[in-house]
């Protein structure tokens, strides 16, 4: 049956339709109140006259159609179905940033914080979203100082010979120690840390002044005066809560600039009637931008499945399902929320103010393609969940020819640009072949594959009180197993350049990097985790980058690999340290693997030395060629005697004067 006679015996029903190829791909998913109404119009030829439409109605093979009970139903299926089939021809959210999550690992013995960009099902607990992004940060670093819980990837369930740096500056209670902490403190410490994640202030306030209390009666005056400097903290933060409470509602202002097919939008985020923070989203593929679908479908995808919902949104365009959209966003926020397309005054000029930006972010993205190193420094920052902005990545590489004259780089990028000076290069000499420890090894066939949409769960609860900025310190690498390494040297490789760098660096007792950057996969990766666990660095940032499908991965993060957008600007900068290290490695190796084969052919002949050699290959072109002269044509460049020598030792016959002649 055609599809035009199928959609005639539709019912006159709300639901949701999906439109497929001849291959069955899908290709558009739409909502309707009447499916028979909806979908026949894609058949009229009057509609063609629109590109889009009509490009759309010339693809269709056939169609599916999901009956509802209401519209509201179907604006929340037409979302979810969006996002699992990723349809060409709907207005996909392909290049949104999820905002982080303080995630605690409850279901462990010895419960940890984590900063995050992901929620999961895997029984801890989480809350968030935080915004502006560092803000997330800010906490985690409270709860390091104030409550000593630590965000480490390291084995708590063996001990450990010694405790890292975060014991030692009174930012962890040292459970991976056996002595340090008793059970106990740490639960203690856990509970705490919860109370004030959770937002109860009230019952964490009440629980520290009873310790308090208790510590002063036993005479422990410094624990009693920790207690107390703890408690005027969180007093302080209590009275910051409620002064931006009361100075306004909440507000997101979504605008955007459109020069079709490129699109960006700006979506401003207002907290207590101030600015806390943006996010940025663009296209490339809009052949037809129509605002009345534009804006729906990008809302939809922003606000169904949040975890936070504001209670005014402000857009530049009304549209047809405002108000459906509403109901739909007031009964996930258990608050009223109005969508509104102001027309004058303050609200107007702040929604012009973010149209401004978001003409701007078009011509940064599309235009001018090239952001400050300020800029790029923030996006890797944020994109590895670096505690700080880099100032100095070091990465290496591997090189050889099937196992042979083995080499490796490194390079440096330091403050926005390469610093050649700061080059090195490495003989590779095998000590570490056959034998090593590794981390617990990762299956990367089940390495999920790299997302870049909203978290599917939604938090345990939300805060977002500001902070002082506090120092942070990076979390310490995971625990290792001893395992053999496979036949595939560049790991052994990739362990001994990386632990000949750093034993270096530390005898010399030079800064370590702000990251470190590997060439490879995780196999790679890992091989550097161990090289630095060896050294007892365990606070170091690692990442690398695999070579085909550009994916980073992050060291105790392997299981979130991350898929940079092709235009990102870190993508290009951690693409143009990869390229340089490689570029280094290999013309090392060509230049280690040419000494060797011009060894082996002149180099070995007993009275020629270097400059012999480079002006006979400079005169015939190779060994072959010097081979295939005689004796006069060689006695034109060196003696005759060494000419002799040189042909005798190449297993050439020396050919007489008069024969050559």
């Amino acid at each position: 049956m055609e599809p035009r006679e199928k959609a005639a015996l539709l019912p006159d029903s709300p639901g949701v339709y999906l439109f497929k190829d001849a291959a069955g791909t899908v290709l558009y998913v739409g909502k309707a109140t009447s499916l028979r109404s909806r979908v026949r119009s894609y058949f009229l030829e009057s509609r063609w006259m629109d590109a889009k439409t009509g490009s759309l109605a010339r693809e269709i093979a056939d169609f599916d159609t999901i009956v509802l009970a209401n519209p509201r139903e179907a604006l929340a299926l037409e979302n979810n179905l969006i996002k699992q089939y990723q349809p060409k021809f709907n207005i996909r959210l392909l290049d949104d940033k999820t905002y982080p999550y303080i995630k605690l690992t409850i279901q462990e013995k010895y419960p940890r914080v984590y900063f995050t960009r992901k929620v999961k099902k895997d029984g801890s607990l989480y809350f968030g979203p935080y915004f502006p992004a560092n803000l997330a940060r800010r906490i985690l670093t409270f709860v390091h100082k104030r409550f000593m819980v630590p965000s480490c990837n390291v084995d708590l369930t063996r001990d450990h010979p010694r405790p890292c740096l975060q014991y030692y500056i009174k930012r962890c209670h040292g459970p991976c120690v056996a002595g340090l902490a008793t059970h106990e403190e740490y639960a203690q410490a856990v509970r705490d840390a919860r109370l004030f994640l959770e937002g109860k202030r009230h019952d964490l306030i009440k629980s520290l002044e009873q310790r308090m209390a208790a510590a002063a009666e036993k005479e422990l005056f410094e624990q009693a005066a920790t207690y107390r400097d703890l408690l005027r903290t969180l007093e302080d933060i209590e009275e910051r809560q409620r002064i931006a409470a009361a100075q306004g509602d909440d507000t997101d202002v979504l605008a955007y600039y459109a020069e079709a097919p490129l699109v960006a939008a700006n979506l401003f985020h207002l907290r207590g009637g101030r600015v806390v923070d943006r996010r940025e989203f663009y296209w490339e593929d809009l052949e037809t931008f129509d605002p009345n679908e534009f804006v729906p479908s990008l809302l939809k995808q922003l606000y169904l499945d949040a975890a936070y919902l504001p209670k005014a949104i402000h857009v530049p365009v009304d549209f047809e399902d405002r108000a459906l959209l509403e109901e739909a966003l007031t009964e996930r926020a258990n608050h009223k929320v109005e969508i509104f397309t102001p027309q004058r005054g303050s609200k107007r000029a702040f929604l012009d103010l973010v149209e401004n930006n978001a003409k701007h972010a078009f011509e940064q993205r599309f235009r001018v393609l090239k952001p400050t190193s300020k800029m790029i420094g923030e996006a890797v920052q944020n994109t590895l969940n670096l505690l700080e902005e880099p100032r100095r990545i070091e990465s290496f590489d591997i090189s050889h020819t099937q196992g042979t004259d083995t080499v490796a780089s490194m390079v440096v990028w330091e403050n926005g640009r390469m610093k050649k000076s700061d080059y090195r290069k490495f003989i590779i000499r095998g000590e570490f072949a056959g034998r090593a420890m590794v981390p617990a090894p990762i299956d990367a066939a089940k390495v999920p594959p790299p997302t870049n949409g909203e978290p599917a769960q939604s938090p345990a609860t939300s805060s977002s009180e500001v902070l002082p900025p506090i120092l942070q310190e990076a979390p310490p690498a995971p625990a290792v197993l001893p395992v053999s390494y496979s036949q595939n040297d560049d790991f052994a490789s990739m362990r001994e350049a990386v632990t000949r760098r750093y034993r270096r660096v530390l005898e010399e007792k030079k800064p370590l990097p702000s990251l470190i950057l590997i060439d490879g996969g995780i196999g790679q990766l890992h091989a550097a985790a161990v090289a630095l666990e060896s050294l007892q660095i365990i606070n170091q940032p690692l990442a690398s980058i695999a070579k085909k499908e550009e994916i980073l991965y992050i060291y105790g993060q392997e299981n979130e690999p991350c898929k940079l957008d092709r235009h990102s600007p870190v993508l290009h900068l951690i693409q143009q340290i990869r390229d340089e290290t490689h570029r280094f490695a290999v013309t090392f190796h060509r230049l280690r693997r040419g000494k060797r084969q011009t060894k082996t052919a002149l180099s070995e002949v007993p009275g020629v030395g270097p400059l012999t050699t480079r002006k006979l290959l400079r005169e015939f072109g190779s060994v072959a060629n010097i081979q295939r002269a005689g004796v006069e044509e060689l006695s034109k460049v060196v003696s005759r005697k060494n000419a002799e020598k040189i042909l005798a030792y190449l297993g050439s016959p020396i050919v007489p004067d008069n024969l050559s002649r």
